[in-house]
């Protein structure tokens, strides 16, 4: 099936961009967490992650903050007032997955390209400029002052753009985050590039890619 979408936004942290955050974890906390315990202790950032952006917006800085905080005190590990700052200053360093940026360079003069990301407006600049393509419009949770993925992040985005969510297509490597709620507003279509960090769900009308370089094919490319 072809989609001709008139915008097509993408995650960036996990579809893009490499999310290093759960290795980058493990190497700070390999001296205090034992090797049979790090599995728990990640999963368990992971779900702090995720349980920090469905409430009340705040600074990306605090979400990975009281997300080490509530894990290491779940865990009896030791919480060191420099671990958020390792882990959220590395994160302009990440780079993107293998043939992502080829694969905007190629979609890009025919659909414009967005990217809707829970960051800040002063942290994604760097992880844009690693993609190499030219994005129409860039939007953060810092923004609309929500996280995905709550509902209040695409609307703000659907009214920046002057664009319902059925003439797009979002593309994403999170049904949690991402993929859930776009099926829930209806976009016209969903593209689940699967890296194999989350279980893949059935009943969400996506379009399962194992391969960033099968997105074209979906537009007609």
């Amino acid at each position: 099936m072809v989609f001709k979408p008139k915008f097509i936004s993408f995650d960036c942290y996990g579809t893009l961009i490499n999310f290093e955050m759960g290795p980058a974890a493990r190497r700070l906390f390999e001296d205090r967490v034992a090797a049979a315990r790090m599995p728990a202790f990640l999963d368990s950032f992971r779900a702090y992650r995720l349980d920090q952006v469905l409430g009340e917006w705040k600074p990306f800085f605090e979400v990975v903050e009281n997300s080490i905080r509530r894990s290491c005190k779940l865990h009896g590990v030791e919480s060191r007032p420099s671990d958020a700052a390792a882990l959220y200053d590395a994160i302009p360093g990440w780079q993107p997955h293998p043939n992502v940026v080829e694969v905007l360079q190629a979609i890009a003069p025919h659909v414009p390209l967005v990217i809707l990301s829970n960051s800040m407006v002063d942290l994604i600049p760097a992880s844009v400029a690693h993609l190499k393509a030219p994005f129409h419009a860039v939007y953060t949770a810092e923004e609309a002052r929500a996280y995905k993925p709550r509902v209040q992040i695409f609307e703000y985005m659907f009214d920046q753009l002057g664009c319902a969510p059925d003439q797009m297509m979002h593309v994403s490597s999170s049904f949690r985050y991402d993929l859930m709620t776009a099926s829930d507003l209806g976009f016209m279509a969903r593209a689940y590039i699967d890296r194999n960090h989350e279980p893949t769900r059935e009943g969400y009308g996506v379009n399962r890619l194992t391969d960033v370089r099968q997105l074209p094919g979906l537009l007609g490319l």
